[in-house]
């Protein structure tokens, strides 16, 4: 009598569909990265205006607000603020919570840099603008921010790629961008080197292009 013998495979093997899904993943990063970017820069900047600008009470407040955004850890403002919200009977789905954490702490971060760009320009540069006649907000846009920008625009560039890199930490919250989709194919194939390879290439991918595009704005500055 011969005994039958079958062997259980626990992991599949990694399919030419696993790229594309994490090619989704990456997308789904682009779009969370560059809604978290594009908000907290603009935002930033109107904080920044209030350090810069502002009375030492509006200083004091928005200072102390922003701290706490820049000194508690990503992971810990983006779990208490989805269950501080699911707790107060407004649950948000994971995009959404994400993105609204990405912001706040990019808008804290950028702030600073924007308060770093205002005060670089040199007050004898906006009193010969403003002996030239030039009202507050022409000043501000025509001396402050072309000057300021150029003075900053390296920090802010290290910020937006940091941002990038940071939205893997929303997949604690359910969404799935590239850190979790690399994390779920791996607990179905085991490739753990072969899958981080890949998603970090695609995180390559990502930030390459914008740093690539910064160093060209600042040659272009440069020569002008």
């Amino acid at each position: 009598m011969s005994t039958a013998t079958s062997t259980v495979q626990i992991f599949g093997d990694l399919r030419p569909q696993d790229m594309l899904y994490l090619g989704e993943a990456a997308l789904r990063t682009l779009h969370i990265s560059a809604i978290s970017i594009t908000a907290g820069t603009l935002f930033g900047i109107v904080f920044g205006w209030f350090m810069a600008a502002g009375n030492r009470f509006v200083q004091f407040c928005v200072n102390s607000v922003l701290d706490v955004f820049r000194s508690v850890p990503l992971l810990i403002q983006l779990i208490l603020f989805d269950s501080f919200i699911a707790i107060a009977g407004y649950p948000m789905e994971a995009f959404w919570s994400g993105t609204i954490v990405l912001s706040v702490y990019t808008s804290a971060l950028v702030a600073s840099v924007a308060r770093g760009g205002i005060e670089a320009v040199p007050q004898s540069l906006r009193r010969a603008s403003r002996s030239l006649g030039m009202t507050y907000w022409q000043d501000m846009r025509y001396v402050v921010w072309p000057v300021g920008i150029r003075a900053v625009f390296a920090s802010w560039l290290g910020i937006a790629l940091s941002v990038i890199k940071d939205s893997a930490l929303v997949s604690v919250l359910g969404y799935v961008e590239l850190l979790r989709a690399s994390q779920i194919l791996i607990g179905r194939t085991a490739e753990t080197f072969t899958i981080l390879g890949i998603a970090g290439l695609f995180y390559f991918a990502l930030s390459f292009p914008l740093s690539k595009a910064g160093e060209y704005i600042e040659k272009r500055w440069q020569r002008s």
